[in-house]
């Protein structure tokens, strides 16, 4: 991790030591008591409902080295004179002036990934093809905004030659502070879905805030471009640096050729690395995650990692919870485990990836998609009539916004809503039989882990036994 000095970083902060020892070292940052494993510098951050600076004594006697405290807080209150504290004026600016020092003073480089899918996958893939030349790290988990980037750039070991950090946002202006933060040597663009609708209101404001990411990148700065998707065309098209795009356009240099799925779960095809081409395993269920392996593998190969390090990179990156992961259980149940995040792109993509798999019944149970703003009931309505195009025999929905994809599936098959997960879960147990195949999507808001977990603990029916029915069951949405 980042070492150093405590008055050093007070001094990038241009903050003050008001207590204890100046030259007392400390390594990597952290906001929150609870995730302290000793010698970081604690930021006590006022939070909407909890402030930061109760926790100063909990973190301190949890082996923070030291406390960055706002000077409000600090001439209210008396504190020991072995306590390690700096004083700043205000907490996130402070983080975030530290975070820029560090930056400046790393030697490595960074890869920025942002979209509105599949920036984790794209992650994962990335570091894993750039771990084959190089000292890589990565953003841990989802730590991709104001908060969370600085910590995991204060985390990375001092050697790092690339970085690899997703990138998000919520709002306007968020991804542009971000960037120029982190100052990122490559930017790389999964897709510009209709996700966080309800804070920008149409696709091409989402595409401008994604366009944020190319603030910070400098002028000779690599872009990977999707050539497939419209708005990540237009938002890159200004950028007069190195590009390189993948997809199926006529122009793009990297591609999947042969795309097919593989019997022991994933995919296989050809990828195309300009001239080359090459076989490769990916482990992650369903098409779209190929489109991420071809971001990812765009950029490697751009990097400098050739092809066959770049296949045997894919074939060693295992799906991660939540986002695809595919369970085979016993009596040929599958279950896919898609409860991260939803979005209605990633939605009716991943009904694709489901009907795919064989089995003998597909059913679904969707989650709201949140913050579609004021088209989501349309949007859910389109959700149920897409798993009923694709002939699923059953979709149970959750959520608030649950009767409209009950709606939207109409006659196709049964139906049920509703109002949390919980309630959802026993139902599905009961729904489950030998050889089904079975999608859980959702925002992660909506808490579908609790029917993934209990789907995985269950004994289906076989065909033959019919689970009790007594209308409604509590918490069904009729």
């Amino acid at each position: 991790m980042v070492e150093m000095a405590v008055a050093e970083a007070a001094k990038m902060m241009q903050g003050q030591v008001i207590s204890g020892d100046p030259q007392t070292r400390c390594r990597g940052v952290e906001i929150d008591s609870r995730r302290l494993r000793g010698g970081e510098l604690f930021f006590a951050l006022p939070g909407e409902r909890v402030d930061g600076h109760r926790f100063v004594d909990a973190a301190l006697d949890a082996g923070a080295a030291g406390a960055v405290v706002e000077a409000r807080w600090a001439r209210a209150r008396s504190f020991s004179a072995g306590q390690v504290l700096v004083q700043v004026e205000d907490g996130l600016s402070a983080l975030h002036a530290l975070t820029a020092g560090i930056r400046r003073q790393m030697g490595g480089q960074v890869v920025g990934i942002t979209g509105s899918a599949g920036k984790t996958t794209t992650k994962e893939l990335l570091a894993s093809m750039l771990g084959r030349r190089f000292r890589v790290a990565r953003s841990p988990g989802n730590f991709n905004n104001l908060l969370g980037f600085p910590i995991a750039l204060a985390a990375i070991p001092e050697d790092t030659q690339w970085m690899v950090a997703e990138m998000g946002m919520s709002q306007p202006g968020e991804l542009g502070r971000l960037s120029r933060l982190a100052r990122p040597d490559v930017a790389v663009y999964t897709n510009v879905r209709p996700a966080h609708l309800e804070f920008f209101g149409s696709l091409d404001a989402i595409g401008n805030a994604k366009g944020e990411l190319l603030e910070g990148l400098p002028a000779d700065g690599l872009v990977v471009i999707n050539g497939d998707d419209p708005q990540v065309r237009r938002i890159t098209a200004e950028h007069r640096g190195p590009k390189v795009i993948y997809g199926s356009s006529d122009d793009a240099q990297v591609r999947a050729e042969n795309v097919r799925p593989d019997p022991r779960g994933g995919s296989r095809f050809e990828l195309t690395l300009g001239e080359d081409r090459t076989p490769v395993r990916l482990r992650l269920h369903g098409p779209y995650n190929v489109e991420n392996c071809l971001a990812a593998a765009a950029c490697a190969w751009s990097l400098g990692v050739p092809a066959p390090e770049i296949a045997a990179a894919v074939e060693a990156v295992a799906p991660v919870a939540g986002r695809g992961t595919v369970h085979h259980r016993v009596g040929d149940v599958t279950i896919i485990d898609d409860a991260y995040n939803a979005n209605p792109d990633a939605v009716t993509r991943a009904l694709d990836g489901a009907r795919n798999l064989p089995g003998r019944r597909h059913w679904a149970v969707l989650g709201d998609m949140l913050e579609l703003g004021p088209d989501a009931p349309e949007f859910h309505c389109q959700i149920g009539e897409a798993a009923a195009k694709r002939a699923f025999a059953t979709v149970f929905a959750v959520g608030k916004l649950a009767r409209d994809v009950v709606q939207g599936f109409g006659n196709a098959g049964e139906s049920r809503a509703f109002a949390t997960a919980e309630a959802a879960a026993g139902p599905a147990v009961a729904e489950l039989r030998d050889g089904d195949v079975v999608l859980v999507k959702g925002s992660r808001g909506v808490g579908l882990d609790a029917v993934v977990d209990a789907l995985l603990e269950a004994r289906p029916s076989a065909d033959d036994e019919t689970p009790e029915e007594n209308g409604a069951t509590e918490g069904e949405v009729n």
